[in-house]
């Protein structure tokens, strides 16, 4: 009877355990949580990325053309790739098809050349790379990039980003921490069912449609672009998400400057690239050429928003390059590429998202920016130049002496000059205690705005392009056509206009950082003995003596 009872009691307890995990089961997959216990939350998505992926009402299939044989760090990439992507999942409510594809697995060389052909066509840049494998050394040409398709639309997302002033292992690094931006924002434009609109200001002399080319092919890849001619305008701006001053030249009016005022203060957003000096850069290279002052009329209006654009070129031995005449061969001019001070290449970025792990941006005689006192408006640095700086003050004389022989280092002592603000808060109206224009004199003038946020760049060129030499169309932002070098100037345009118009923080997942934690050599070097035997040894130590002591006490148990 007592065995009975025993058995009964062990199915009994048996029946209860199995019970309890199956509840444990079913409570785990009603109330779902993740704990994310690295320091700097590798692991976790934001909150705006988990609102948009709740608010998907279709399936994602996401390609992703990095698989095969890859060095260690591109392991290490493709693994946080994978990562991302099944965070993506957990926090979607359509399904989540991720695939991983080796574009070189193609049964064919014409195959393969084609699928090339296509990813490059769609967008997505390739690499090549080199490394070594069993002794020997191994090039292939990868695609790190993916293919996001959405209720039927799909569109290219290139994954390899960040700084080229790194090293490969920083390079990948910065890629990882903007994995989840890049998915996200991918993911919003499909599922976006309007795009923003975004206006041009005209008729202050602005550069013509050639040379706005770039600018207007990287914002209809994502936005509607509408030309507003101000002078123009007689009623206040609306339907805007944005305003884009693009280095004007010629004055704005009071009444025009009112309507800036207005739409700002009613929660608008404005970005200006302006110069405050101009000069003929031909003319420079000939002999010498003397900047002129530029009058926009909108030095008042900056400055109760919070900076000042200083009447200054801002030199850098950090500088771009600029084609010479040199001399000539037989009746051909000889082209030389100098390092042009004037054309400072940054690499120095502030903190905010909007310039994490940027890549390096090139500017053409840029002036620096002061910050003056405004209520209720943030600051933002957003890039300066390097510590081997100068700044010339009005009147400029530029000169192509400044490009014969060696550059002083000990003549660029002025440290960084800051030349890009990113300004955020309520902004106080230009107009408050003050009377409306004329025109405007029935309009109820607001004095306190809503929340806004506005970026001054101080180099008009940031936005404009260079023409292809053989066929005169417009280039990439940020390319270089004599050079062969191409900058991030597009990258950094872009992001300006995406958290300009940004409604649901998805830039903030810029801020990500993903730590490199790497091996101490000298110590690894110094203390692999003692680790060996820490990993090796100790553990079969423990084991048999783990065996002795199981042994003995059955041994002794026995004699009872």
């Amino acid at each position: 009877m007592s065995q009975t009872n025993h058995k009964t009691s062990l199915l009994l307890r048996f029946g209860i355990g199995l019970m309890i995990i199956w509840l444990a089961f079913q409570v785990a997959n009603r109330f779902q949580f993740r704990l994310d216990m690295t320091e700097e939350k590798r692991y976790s998505i934001s909150d705006a990325t988990k609102n948009l992926l709740g608010r998907l009402e279709g399936d994602v299939v996401i390609e992703v053309y990095l698989a095969g044989e890859l060095p260690s760090n591109f392991i290490r990439f493709q693994k946080g790739i994978r990562e991302t992507l099944e965070e993506f999942a957990i926090y979607s409510t359509g399904s989540f098809d991720v695939r991983f594809v080796d574009p070189t697995q193609a049964q064919s060389t014409q195959a393969r050349n084609q699928f090339f052909q296509g990813l490059i066509n769609q967008g997505i840049q390739p690499t090549n790379l080199n490394f070594s494998k069993d002794g020997q050394n191994t090039q292939k040409m990868i695609f790190p990039g993916a293919i996001v398709t959405y209720q039927g639309k799909e569109l290219a997302v290139n994954l390899l980003k960040g700084s080229r002033a790194g090293n490969p292992d920083e390079i990948i690094n910065q890629s990882i921490e903007g994995l989840e931006y890049e998915f996200a924002n991918t993911i919003q434009q499909l599922a976006s069912s309007g795009r923003k609109r975004i206006g041009l200001v005209t008729g202050h002399d602005e550069p013509d449609s050639t040379l706005l080319g770039g600018l207007t092919n990287l914002v209809l890849s994502k936005y509607d672009l509408f030309k507003v001619n101000l002078p123009e305008k007689s009623t206040p701006l609306v339907g805007y998400d944005l305003l884009l001053i693009t280095k004007p030249s010629a004055e704005f009016t009071d009444d025009e400057k009112f309507l800036l005022d207005q739409y700002v203060m009613k929660g608008g957003r404005l970005a200006f690239f302006m110069d405050v000096l101009s000069i003929n850069i031909d003319s420079a290279l000939m002999s010498s050429s003397v900047a002129i002052p530029v009058k926009t009329n909108l030095e008042d209006l900056l400055f109760k928003y919070g900076v000042r654009i200083n009447q200054n070129y801002v030199a850098d031995l950090n500088a771009g390059q600029l084609p010479v005449i040199t001399g000539n061969i037989g009746d051909q001019p000889q082209i030389t590429m100098l390092d042009w001070p004037y054309f400072p290449v940054i690499t120095n970025y502030g903190t905010h998202p909007v310039v994490r792990n940027m890549d390096a941006v090139m500017l053409k005689m840029a002036s620096s920016i002061d910050t003056v006192k405004a209520p209720g408006v943030n600051k933002y640095p957003l890039f300066s130049s390097s510590a081997n700086s100068k700044v010339i003050g009005y009147p400029v004389e530029v000169s192509l002496n400044d490009l014969r022989g060696t550059l002083r280092p000990e003549a660029f002592q002025a440290g960084p000059q800051v030349m890009g603000y990113l300004l955020e808060g309520n902004f106080t109206s230009l107009y408050k205690n003050r009377f409306a224009p004329p025109a405007f004199r029935n309009v109820d003038k607001i004095d306190d705005g809503a929340k806004s946020k506005i970026v001054v760049i101080a180099d008009g060129n940031l936005i404009t392009n260079e023409l292809n030499p053989e066929n005169g169309q417009p280039l990439p932002l940020g390319t270089m056509p004599y050079s062969q070098s191409s900058y991030g100037n597009e990258n950094l345009v872009k992001n300006i206009i995406d958290y300009l118009v940004d409604e649901d923080g998805l830039i903030q997942t810029r801020s990500k950082e993903v730590k490199i934690r790497p091996l101490n050599k000298v110590k690894v070097r110094a203390e692999k003995v003692q680790w060996q035997i820490i990993n090796i040894v100790i553990p079969i130590v423990l084991l048999i003596l783990f065996g002795l002591v199981k042994v003995y006490l059955r041994k002794r148990s026995n004699k009872f």
